[in-house]
């Protein structure tokens, strides 16, 4: 099995030509990748113009059938290119996916009223390691249909999980433009997976942060090697971010 690294880019920044063009930049010796994306402030956007709600809660979009499509209108389109183009731009030989094609993944409806919000039950790992194996880098729209075929919203940073999971990860990187999670203002260079549920209890980690925690336990749990958050550097080195580990570190 190739030993692949999965990279989540966030959502937020892709906009941002020049980050865009900075990531694609350190990703060209990363080995192995595969990319999953965010593009959150994009759905916000077409969605005020189409006069349709933004609502979000615990870090999650509630995604009425009006706001799926253009989740996916948004995620599967113009965001997806946009990653793909700065890769390529940069020598990468990327190819743009939703977690429609191929069955790449496949999700059931959250409870909760959250509408048509998706969490990943399945991944179809061996089409990401052929196109790896084929010197392509995958990149992934976390948009994911359930049994029915019904497209799905799936949170980029639990489809990043998801990913990094099936494909037994050496590591997963989630990347924005927080250079890692900090607790009483203080960058934390490592964090137990254990220790996130308190964090989030008391108010320190919130949002989207509580949701990118809680995937990261999640990955760890469940087969990713590791797991880092943090901003550009985390790309080029090994010690930039905050390290979630998956037990509590014993004491020296």
């Amino acid at each position: 099995m190739l030993t692949v690294r999965v990279v989540k880019l966030g959502g937020n920044e892709l906009d941002r030509a020049d980050w865009l063009a900075a990531c694609a930049s350190a990703l060209q010796a990363a080995g192995p990748v595969v990319v999953v994306h965010g593009g959150g402030k994009a759905v916000d956007a077409l969605s005020r113009r189409l006069g349709l709600p933004v609502e979000k809660r615990d870090g999650l979009r509630v995604t009425t059938p009006e706001v799926a499509e253009v989740v996916e209108l948004v995620l599967a389109g113009p965001a997806n290119r946009a990653v793909v183009v700065a890769l390529r731009r940069a020598g990468l030989d990327a190819v743009g996916l939703s977690g429609v094609d191929g069955g790449l993944l496949t999700a059931r409806q959250l409870a909760g009223g959250f509408g048509q919000v998706g969490a990943i039950t399945e991944v179809r790992a061996s089409l990401l390691q052929s196109l790896l194996l084929a010197g392509l880098t995958p990149v992934v729209a976390p948009v994911a249909p359930d049994a029915s075929g019904t497209p799905l919203n799936v949170n980029a940073d639990d489809a990043a999980a998801a990913v990094a999971a099936a494909l037994r990860a050496e590591e997963l990187l989630f990347v924005s433009d927080v250079a890692g999670v900090a607790v009483g203002g203080v960058p934390q260079p490592s964090l137990a997976a254990g220790e996130i549920e308190a964090l989030i209890d008391r108010g320190v980690a919130t949002n989207g942060m509580a949701a990118k925690l809680r995937a990261a336990a999640r990955a760890l749990h469940t087969g990713a090697r590791a797991v880092r958050i943090g901003d550009l550097d985390v790309l080029t080195s090994r010690t930039a971010g905050t390290r979630i580990f998956a037990a509590t570190p014993q004491p020296a």
